[in-house]
C-alpha cells in the first residue's frame, strides 16, 4: 500500500514541475469541495499526503533544493501540483483576501527553487512562467526593430534618400 502511494506521488512530481505544500486541515466538507473544484478549474491537482511518505519521496529525489522543504512536513499536509508556477499562490491569495484561514502555504517548489514559509506567498504570486518570460524577451528584442520601422515610416523617404546618397558617394 505504501509503495503504491509513493509511486503515485513520484508520478505526480514527474508530471508536474511545480508543487506547493499546504495545510488545509479544519476545512469542512463544503469548503474542501469548493477548494478542490477551484483547484481543478485552475489546472491544479490537489492531494492529501502523509508527511512520512512525502518525506521519503523528497529524499529519494536527491535534490538539495527539495530537501529544504522537509521541515515543512509537519501537521496536516496537502500538495498542490501544477504546471504554471504562480497559479496555486494566486489561488491561496484569493482565499486569503476572501477571509479564509485555509489553505495555508507551508512551502513550495517552483521553477526548481524551494520557497519555505507562508511569507513567500507574494514572491510566488509574482513568478512568471517560462512562456511569460519568453514573451517579454521577444518584446524587448522586437522593440529596436519597431523603432527602425517607425523611423522609416515617419521620415523614411528622407532617411532612405540620405542612405542612397551616402552609398553613391562611397562607390565613387
Amino acid at each position: 500500500m505504501k509503495e503504491q502511494v509513493i509511486a503515485a506521488i513520484k508520478a505526480n512530481m514527474a508530471q508536474y514541475p511545480n508543487f506547493y505544500i499546504t495545510d488545509i486541515a479544519g476545512l469542512n466538507a463544503e469548503e474542501t469541495s469548493k477548494l478542490r473544484r477551484d483547484c481543478f478549474n485552475e489546472g491544479i491537482k490537489l492531494t492529501v499526503v502523509k508527511n512520512t511518505l512525502f518525506h521519503k519521496v523528497i529524499k529519494d529525489c536527491q535534490n538539495a533544493e527539495m530537501d529544504l522543504l522537509v521541515p515543512t512536513l509537519e501537521g496536516n499536509t496537502a500538495i498542490m501540483y501544477c504546471e504554471a508556477p504562480a497559479v496555486p499562490a494566486k489561488l491561496i491569495k484569493k482565499y486569503m483576501k476572501a477571509g479564509a484561514e485555509k489553505p495555508v502555504l507551508k512551502g513550495a517548489y517552483a521553477q526548481e527553487c524551494a520557497f519555505v514559509g507562508a511569507d513567500k506567498l507574494e514572491e510566488l504570486v509574482n513568478i512568471k512562467s517560462r512562456e511569460e518570460l519568453i514573451g517579454e524577451i521577444i518584446g524587448m528584442l522586437q522593440s529596436p526593430i519597431q523603432n527602425v520601422v517607425s523611423a522609416l515610416q515617419n521620415g523614411g523617404g528622407q532617411l532612405i534618400a540620405g542612405l542612397v546618397k551616402t552609398l553613391e558617394e562611397k562607390e565613387n
